[in-house]
Parts: C-alpha cells; sequence; structure tokens
C-alpha cells in the first residue's frame, strides 16, 4: 500500500468500532424484546462482520485485501446510517428509556466512526 501512516489510524478505528458495534448488539438484543426494530441488530452484525474483514485488511495492508474490506465496511456503514435514521426517529417520539438512549447515542457515534475508518483504508490506498 502506497500509504502506511494511515494503518494505525484504521486499525484503531476499527478496535473502537468492533467495541462499539457489540455494545449495539447487548442492548440491541435486549430491545427486540421490547418490540423495537430489528434495524439495529442487523446493522451490528453486519458490523461485526466488516471488523472482520477489516482485521484481515489491517493484517496484510495491501492493494488485493482492500475491495473486500472496502465494499463490507460501506455496506455496514449504510446499514449503520439506516439504524442512525431509526435512532433519530425514536429520539424524535421521546418514548424511551435509558438503555435506548444509550443504544441510540453508540448507532450516532458508530456512523461517524464507520464512515472516518471508511475514509481512512482508502486514504491508505
Amino acid at each position: 500500500m502506497a500509504n502506511a501512516q494511515m494503518k494505525p489510524v484504521a486499525a484503531l478505528l476499527l478496535f473502537l468500532n468492533f467495541c462499539m458495534y457489540a455494545i449495539v448488539l447487548g442492548i440491541g438484543s435486549w430491545a427486540v424484546n421490547k418490540a423495537i426494530d430489528n434495524g439495529f441488530i442487523i446493522a451490528g452484525v453486519v458490523g461485526v462482520a466488516s471488523v472482520i474483514a477489516g482485521t484481515n485488511h489491517i493484517h496484510s495492508w495491501h492493494a488485493g485485501s482492500l475491495p473486500s474490506a472496502a465494499s463490507i465496511a460501506c455496506v455496514a456503514w449504510t446499514l449503520t446510517l439506516l439504524a442512525m435514521g431509526f435512532a433519530c426517529k425514536e429520539i424524535e417520539l421521546q418514548v424511551r428509556n435509558a438503555r435506548l438512549i444509550t443504544m441510540e447515542a453508540f448507532i450516532i457515534i458508530l456512523t461517524v466512526t464507520q464512515l472516518f475508518y471508511i475514509a481512512a483504508i482508502q486514504g491508505g490506498a
């Protein structure tokens, strides 16, 4: 890869996203019992898949592993963006408890950090 300076940034964002997606999965699984939309869980599962592909790319850091990591990261970001829309709608309805507020905050933050991760791996290309 031409720009190896982005590798530590991408690795940090990948780890941060993994932690946040794991939290979203935990809270989202609880929320399914409360009949909330499944969009949070789908975004969390695809986000974890993105982390797995991203880990492979960070480990090898060459142009051959970039397309798979970038494509699944874009899919995860798109689903996270959809979940953020649901989170914003939940905020607008103002009928939620502390766990849902936490999940909404994580989804909104994840939307930004996933976009930064995509920029970091593309910037390293």
